[in-house]
């Protein structure tokens, strides 16, 4: 659970910190709807940059940024829709959009999620302590991003192997970064640095986005309700929302799934994890290339219980669209297919994960033969800005992508793509992958028996923590008045 043990020896440096820096807080309630955010920060942000390392873009830890780089409001949730001529299926597959944050990614909600209530309880104390961020690449700089704002130091943790981007912007925000071995999946590698950071006598904090339920949190009570106000905008006479379609790495951004299935009873969650490293699906481990998914462990904050669907993903699917959406001769030939030019202009907004999650959702689609009538929303993490080296890259590697190279893709790995790897989870299922979580978290992280048991079996341990977001946003009321009292 959210610890929110008021530490009332500590809380009074955070004050301090926060008035320095004139630091306002949101609350969750205002990240979900903005139109809850003063007005003198409206005004405020008309001169503030997306990205600009000022704590007033807190306010912009939101799907409803006005999408724009620099002075920006409010308005409606990000998303695209993506049409037949694109996916090859009739139903309709919507995407929200995470470039519109700061950082380009949605990470930085949830590393929101995890430091403010240890921020706003005085259990982190920004004046001594460092906020330690294990990642394998967005929330990690969404931790230093967020750590920067509210006036701490910052530690980023991440593989060696990720996009050149993701560290050269590191450089420049976060006030050490830490090289693991391997890259993607190598997940353990990462749990062992912060060991033996724990272990070295250091003051500083751990925010695990794989066991933080303040990851599972934001998401359910910020992404979720951003997808529903975006299927009531969608959704015509006839239209059914059937699921959610997302590729799984802390499997934060899949508890959205929970608030969805609460407002539509019917609907499905589905996980998508690369095919080169099927834990999910096949008790599997291995490399990929899908950045910022499938970990080769199943997060402690993943509700398996409430998951209907295993989805496989070749990673060489998910790389060669990047290419097709992104190069020259991929984007004449969607044009050529019938895909609108505004729409193709668009597509950049899905970086190698985001293209992941669009097959997932694709492949979902074709499982159920859905029709026109039929709705699946996903995410695109982020945008082509953290990767335009792998394109680079796969160029030197492949040569530069040509028009058949283009036609191979499109008719291989999107329309053409089937439902095999794709398993519909029975009970017992969703029991083994869930037993999976033993091996991590109760023999080398030191979580307990009860708690693991807990998870499957008592019905109301995720409601709980649902319950928890009133709780945080009065500590996080709190906290601004003692600021602004002092």
């Amino acid at each position: 659970m959210i610890d929110l043990t008021i530490h009332d020896e500590t809380l009074p440096a955070a004050v301090a910190r926060a008035r320095e820096r004139n630091i306002t807080i949101p609350t969750f309630a205002q990240m979900r709807d903005p139109a809850l955010v003063p007005d003198d920060v409206r005004a405020a942000l008309r001169d503030v940059g997306l990205w600009d390392l000022d704590p007033l873009n807190l306010f912009r830890i939101t799907w409803r940024n006005e999408p724009v780089p620099h002075g920006g409001g409010f308005g409606g949730v990000n998303f695209v829709e993506l049409p037949p001529e694109l996916t090859g299926v009739p139903a309709r597959i919507v995407q929200l959009i995470g470039k519109w944050f700061p950082t380009g990614a949605h990470k930085v909600g949830a590393a929101f999620g995890c430091l403010v209530p240890r921020l706003v309880t005085g259990q982190f104390d920004p004046t001594t302590q460092k906020a330690v961020w294990p990642s394998t690449g967005n929330y990690c700089r969404g931790g230093a991003y967020d750590s920067n704002l509210l006036g701490c130091e910052s530690i980023a943790i991440l593989p060696e192997g990720m996009s050149r981007e993701r560290f050269e912007w590191l450089e420049s925000v976060a006030g050490e970064i830490i090289r693991t071995p391997g890259s993607e999946s190598n997940v353990k590698e990462i749990f062992d640095k912060c060991r033996e950071l724990r272990e070295s006598g250091e003051d500083l904090m751990i925010f695990n986005q794989f066991d933080e339920f303040g990851n599972y949190l934001w998401h359910y009570s910020v992404t979720g309700p951003a997808m529903a106000e975006v299927l009531e905008t969608v959704a015509g006479p006839g239209d059914v929302y059937r699921g959610v379609a997302l590729t799984t790495g802390s499997a934060g951004t899949i508890a959205c799934g929970d608030y969805l299935k609460q407002v539509y009873p019917t609907s499905v969650i589905a996980a998508g994890e690369a095919l080169q490293c099927p834990t999910i699906l096949y008790n599997g481990f291995g490399e990929h290339r899908i950045e910022g998914i499938g970990d080769k462990h199943i997060p402690w904050v993943h509700n398996v219980k409430n998951t209907d669907f295993a989805i496989g993903l070749d990673d060489e699917a998910a790389v060669s669209l990047i290419r097709l959406f992104n190069e020259p001769a991929g984007i004449s030939y969607l044009v050529g297919q019938g895909v609108k030019p505004d729409l193709v202009e668009q597509l950049p907004l899905l970086g190698i994960s985001g293209a992941g999650n669009l097959l997932a959702a694709i492949k979902l689609a074709k499982y159920y033969e859905m029709g026109s009538n039929d709705i699946i929303i996903t995410v695109g993490t982020d945008s082509m800005e953290m990767y335009g080296s792998r394109l680079a890259e796969m160029s030197e590697a492949r040569g530069e992508l040509t028009e058949l190279d283009a036609a191979a893709t499109f008719h291989r790995h999107l329309v053409g793509v089937g439902i095999d790897h794709v398993h519909e989870l029975s009970y017992y299922d969703r029991k083994r992958i869930h037993n999976l979580k033993y091996y991590t978290w109760v023999e080398q992280q030191g979580k307990t028996y009860e708690e693991i048991q807990a998870q499957w079996n008592d019905p109301e341990y995720w409601t709980r923590i649902q319950a928890m977001v009133g709780p945080v946003d009065d500590l996080i009321v709190a906290f601004n008045e003692a600021v602004a009292s002092g």
